[in-house]
């Protein structure tokens, strides 16, 4: 929801700083395969409930994430770097509640609920992504994408806010992950009304299927 708006302040010190690690030889997929293992950690060390330590790894993370985009735009863009950029998002996403889940019994149930509302974001995000790319639809709302970014509700900004918030108050892990869960849920309903309106013409070229 806020991920657009927080672009103009965000995207200039990174892609600052992306030119730098690109001048020194340092490629895009390495910086997402340094957050992906960053992402791992985070959900390891948060299963031991060393919260202090995972919201350093989750805040290292997230700004990973940000810097491979700012290499890559240094550098090239490439449907492999997108492919990956997005596998650590998820891979990300759910390293965080999987180790709030292990970390106390109590936490299982809404840690699989998130879990589980994730796919369903994931789901509708990149099903609105590939019809989008074959219909040629563009935009840079979220800055220069490998794929088509369709805003919704529970934006890449809400989830850092919510799991910062978990390790913050882990004993409140529950409420705030039910909350986010129908957040996301929502999303999902939002994003289906927008492919409605978007693709429920035929397409010109190929008809209905």
């Amino acid at each position: 929801m806020f991920d657009a708006r927080l672009r103009p302040l965000i995207d200039p010190p990174l892609n600052a700083a992306g030119r730098w690690l690109a001048r020194i030889g340092v490629g895009a997929n390495a910086v997402t395969l340094a957050g992906i293992a960053l992402g791992l950690a985070a959900g390891a060390t948060i299963a031991q409930s060393c919260f202090e330590i995972g919201l350093a790894l989750i805040v290292a993370n997230r700004l990973l994430d940000g810097l491979d985009g700012a290499v890559a735009r240094a550098t090239s863009l490439t449907d492999f770097g997108g492919f990956l950029d997005i596998v650590g998002d998820f891979v990300f996403y759910i390293a965080v509640p999987v180790g709030f889940g292990l970390a106390s019994p109590q936490n299982l149930l809404p840690a699989l609920l998130l879990v589980a509302s994730f796919a369903l974001t994931g789901a509708s995000f990149l099903a609105f992504a590939a019809i989008a790319g074959k219909r040629g639809l563009e935009t840079a709302a979220h800055g220069r994408k490998s794929l088509f970014y369709n805003t919704g509700l529970a934006e890449g900004a809400e989830t850092i806010a919510a799991f910062i918030a978990m390790v913050l108050m882990p004993q409140h892990f529950g409420t705030i992950a039910l909350i986010f869960a129908a957040l996301c849920v929502l999303t999902v309903i939002q994003r289906s009304l927008v492919a409605f309106h978007a693709f429920a013409a035929a397409c010109p070229e190929e008809g209905d299927e």
